[in-house]
């Protein structure tokens, strides 16, 4: 199972697997208990986690890359209860995880999903970035130089 994979379904808590998607909706794993179901289309919307973005002052961020600056602070989100913790708390840990976030525009339901989210990742080692290969790096700089060649 890849990043790339995985969706959240609105009405459903959790995370989700993507395996098939069919003209009435898909057909979905779930992460934390593994059973398999149909989620209708008429229903429910299926957003996959790649095309998440987070706002920010500046520009906006991949979720992805938000977990990943979660992950610096690895042991203060995974000793965070957020189902326990009121709304001031979560905010200022978040505001620890994710300095950037846009204050006026990420609310503290969205906040509470991605702790909950990078917990089910992290568990399953799914937030892992993967080294460009070396022979990308090779072909750049040799398109480079042929340009500078022309």
């Amino acid at each position: 199972m890849k990043y790339n994979e995985l969706v959240a379904i609105s009405g459903l808590s959790g995370l989700y697997q993507l395996l098939s998607t069919k003209s009435d909706g898909a057909i979905v794993k779930n992460l934390d208990d593994n059973t398999t179901k149909f989620v209708a289309a008429r229903s429910h919307n299926v957003t996959p986690l790649d095309s998440i973005e987070v706002f920010t002052m500046g520009e906006n961020v991949r979720l992805f890359e938000v977990f990943q600056s979660f992950k610096l602070h690895e042991a203060e989100v995974e000793n965070m209860d957020v189902s326990k913790a009121d709304n001031k708390t979560i905010s200022k840990t978040f505001a620890t995880l994710f300095p950037e976030y846009d204050k006026d525009r990420v609310y503290v339901s969205d906040m509470k999903k991605m702790i909950k989210w990078f917990g089910i990742l992290n568990r399953m080692d799914l937030l892992t970035v993967e080294a460009p290969a070396a022979a990308d790096d090779v072909s750049t700089e040799e398109v480079a130089a042929q340009e500078e060649k022309a």
